[in-house]
C-alpha cells in the first residue's frame, strides 16, 4: 500500500518538527517554503562574514526542544551544541541592574543586593510556581479543537489560574513591592508580544521556568536548530523544496488535496499541515476559503520589533551576552506599544552579545550585536521609510549612553535594519511578529485551532495556533498537529514525556 503523503507549507521550526515526527511516523512528507533558505523567523541572516538570528535568540524549556527529537528515535544533543548560559541576562534600571540566573541561591543574593528585601519574595514566588507549572503544562500538550477538550481532568485543575482576571503585574505584586523588580518577571511576556499588565496571570510561568531550568545559547545561532531538524527530516526521507511559494491550497469541499505553487506545479496530498503565517495565509492561499483583512483585523495581534544587525570589527568583551535595557518609564513605553499608534523614542532595548560566548558568528577580533526594540505593529500604517534612520539613531545612542560600548557607531562594518514593515512585507500580518496575541478569548479553544476548524484534513502549526508562539511552544504545536494525523490514521504515536522528570525536579 502506497504512503500517504503530506504537504507542509513552510520550512519554519513547526513545519520542520511537524516533518521530522510524521516522516519518520512513515508518511511521505514535503515540505514546501517559499524563501531560498529554511528556519522562517528562526533563519540565518548573513551580512559578509557575519551570521545573525533573524528572531529567537536562546532557547528556554530545553526539555521541549528534547522531545521533539526524541518522537524520532534522536537526541537533539546529537545534532547541536547547547550552551547553557550562567549569568543569563544583566537587566538594567537606569543606575541599577541585576544580573540573572537559574541558581537560587545565587540569584536570591543577586536581588537582595541590587532590591534589599526582596529575596524573601523571589523564595516564595519559586516555590509557588513549581506547583503552578506542573499543573499547566499538561494542558499546553494537548488540543482544543474540540469543546468536549474542556472536560479533561488536567483542565479543571489549572481552572483557578485561567479563570481569572488578574495580570501577570497582579501576580506579582503578591512578591514584590518594588516595581522594577517585578518587571524582571514580566519582561518575559515580550515572548508573547504582549504587555505584562494585560497578559494573563497564567503566564508568570516563563520567568519562572527561566529562572529554574535556565536558558540556551546554540553555537552558530539559534538558526542550527530548524538546519538540525532540517537534516533529521532528510534522513527520514523526506524532501525539502525552497523557493517554491503556494498559490493556493486546493480543496475538494471541505477537504484539502493539495497545493499549486506559483511556478503551476500541483502536489497532491492526503493531509496539509500550514506553517505559514496564520493571518497572512487565511488572507492569501485559501482558495476560496479566504478570510478578508478587514475581517482578520478584528483579531488581536502582537507587537512588532524594530531590529538592527550589526557587523562590528572589534569585541567587547566586558558586555553579557543578553542584555535588558528597561524604559524609564516603561509602563508607558509599554501602553504606548499596545496603543498601536505612537512610537516610543524612551524605548526598552534588547541586546545579544553573543560573540563573548560564540566564535563562530564573526571573523577572528569581530563581533556581532543583535539589537531589538519592543514597538507598534502596522496596524495603523506608520511610515517606518521615513523615519527608520533617525530611530537607528535614537537606539544606538541611548546603547552608547547606558553601555561600556561608547564608540559603538564608530565599529559598525555591516549592519542591516528591520522595521515593521520589514516583516510584514517578508510575509507576516500587521508585521506582529509575535503573531496573534494571548489573550483570553485567543487561547486554548479561541485560538485557531491544531485542526483547522470547518475543514476535514487542514492542519495549523506555528505561532498562530494552540500553545501559541515562542520556539518550545511552536515545537509543542507540532508534536499535537502530528498526533491527530496519526491518530486519524491510526498510526501509533507513541507518549514521549520528557517534561514530567524535568518539572517534578
Amino acid at each position: 500500500m502506497s504512503k500517504k503523503k503530506i504537504v507542509i507549507i513552510g520550512a519554519g521550526p513547526g513545519g520542520l518538527a511537524s516533518g521530522m515526527i510524521l516522516a519518520h511516523r512513515g508518511f511521505d512528507v514535503v515540505i514546501v517554503e517559499k524563501d531560498g533558505k529554511i528556519g522562517g523567523r528562526t533563519s540565518e541572516i548573513k551580512l559578509g562574514d557575519y551570521s545573525f538570528d533573524t528572531g529567537p535568540t536562546f532557547l528556554h524549556q530545553k526539555f521541549t526542544l528534547d522531545e521533539t527529537f526524541a518522537e524520532v528515535g534522536r537526541n537533539a544533543d546529537d545534532y547541536l551544541d547547547l550552551i547553557k548560559l550562567d549569568p543569563m541576562t544583566k537587566l538594567t534600571w537606569g543606575e541599577t541592574s541585576l544580573e540573572t540566573t537559574y541558581n537560587q541561591d545565587q540569584m536570591a543574593e543577586n536581588i537582595e543586593k541590587s532590591f534589599p528585601g526582596n529575596a524573601e519574595g523571589y523564595r516564595r514566588f519559586m516555590a509557588d510556581h513549581g506547583d503552578k507549572l506542573q499543573k499547566i503544562y499538561p494542558v499546553l500538550q494537548k488540543p482544543y479543537h474540540k469543546l468536549t477538550s474542556f472536560c479533561r481532568s488536567e483542565l479543571l485543575k489549572v481552572f483557578p489560574y485561567i479563570a481569572t482576571t488578574d495580570s501577570v503585574v497582579d501576580v506579582l505584586d503578591r512578591y514584590f513591592p518594588d516595581d522594577n523588580l517585578k518587571l524582571a518577571f514580566t519582561f518575559q511576556s515580550k515572548y508573547l508580544g504582549m504587555s505584562p499588565w494585560k497578559c494573563p496571570a497564567l503566564f508568570t510561568i516563563l520567568s519562572y521556568t527561566e529562572y529554574k531550568y535556565g536558558i540556551y545559547h546554540t553555537t552558530g545561532g539559534l538558526c542550527k536548530i530548524p538546519e538540525a531538524m532540517a537534516k533529521v527530516v532528510e534522513e527520514e526521507g523526506g524532501e525539502i523544496r525552497l523557493n517554491a511559494p503556494v498559490d493556493e491550497v486546493l480543496f475538494d469541499g471541505t477537504k484539502a488535496k493539495g497545493v499549486r505553487l506559483q511556478s503551476g506545479e500541483v502536489i497532491d496530498a492526503d493531509h496539509v499541515v500550514m506553517n505559514a503565517d496564520y493571518a497572512n495565509a487565511m488572507n492569501s492561499i485559501m482558495n476560496g476559503f479566504s478570510k478578508s483583512k478587514e475581517k482578520l483585523e478584528e483579531k488581536k495581534y502582537s507587537c512588532s520589533t524594530f531590529m538592527l544587525y550589526l557587523g562590528l570589527d572589534t569585541i567587547y568583551e566586558d558586555e553579557p551576552h543578553h542584555h535588558i535595557m528597561f524604559a524609564d518609564n516603561y509602563e508607558e513605553n509599554i501602553g504606548q506599544i499596545s496603543g498601536e499608534q505612537e512610537v516610543s523614542d524612551d524605548m526598552s532595548i534588547y541586546i545579544r552579545n553573543s560573540s563573548i560566548t560564540d566564535k563562530t558568528v564573526a571573523p577572528e577580533g569581530h563581533s556581532q550585536l543583535y539589537i531589538l526594540v519592543p514597538t507598534i505593529n502596522c496596524r495603523h500604517g506608520k511610515d517606518w521609510e521615513e523615519i527608520k534612520q533617525e530611530y537607528r539613531d535614537k537606539v544606538l545612542e541611548r546603547i552608547e549612553q547606558r553601555t561600556g560600548m561608547k564608540d559603538l557607531r564608530s565599529h559598525i562594518v555591516e549592519e542591516a535594519i528591520y522595521t515593521p514593515d520589514t516583516w510584514r512585507e517578508s510575509g507576516i500580518f500587521m508585521g506582529a511578529t509575535f503573531n496573534l496575541a494571548h489573550t483570553m478569548d485567543q487561547m486554548l479553544y479561541f485560538r485557531p485551532h491544531n485542526k483547522l476548524k470547518g475543514y476535514q484534513n487542514l492542519f495549523l502549526v506555528g505561532g498562530g495556533t494552540h500553545p501559541g508562539s515562542g520556539l518550545p511552544t511552536i515545537l509543542e504545536s507540532a508534536r499535537i498537529s502530528s498526533k491527530l494525523i496519526c491518530d486519524e490514521e491510526g498510526i501509533e504515536s507513541p507518549e514521549i514525556d520528557l517534561a514530567r522528570k524535568v518539572l517534578a525536579s
